[in-house]
């Protein structure tokens, strides 16, 4: 695993971007060595851009957001499609 593969991946998956989900979809790669890859390897929003940039589209009327954040929220449970998630 590297770089470029953890790119790929942020890029062509649409909704589930767990380290769960990507050992799911490469089977040579534990859940385990994808976690010590990423706590090992600093990915910097500039490693990603230079590796998605000629995928994406622009557009005068689009944005485009990285938000990693996960934030508690007390009533949340409430909501129909929420989750649990771990940050």
């Amino acid at each position: 695993m590297d770089k470029l593969d953890y790119c790929q991946y942020l890029l062509s998956s649409q909704n589930n971007y767990t380290i769960t989900n990507l050992a799911e979809n490469l089977p040579k790669i534990s859940h385990a060595q994808i976690n010590r890859y990423l706590k090992n390897e600093k990915i910097t929003p500039k490693t990603l851009w230079l590796n998605v940039k000629e995928y994406i589209e622009v557009d005068k009327n689009g944005y485009l957001v990285f938000d990693d954040t996960v934030l508690d929220k007390n009533h949340s449970h409430k909501i129909e499609l929420v989750r649990k998630q771990d940050s």
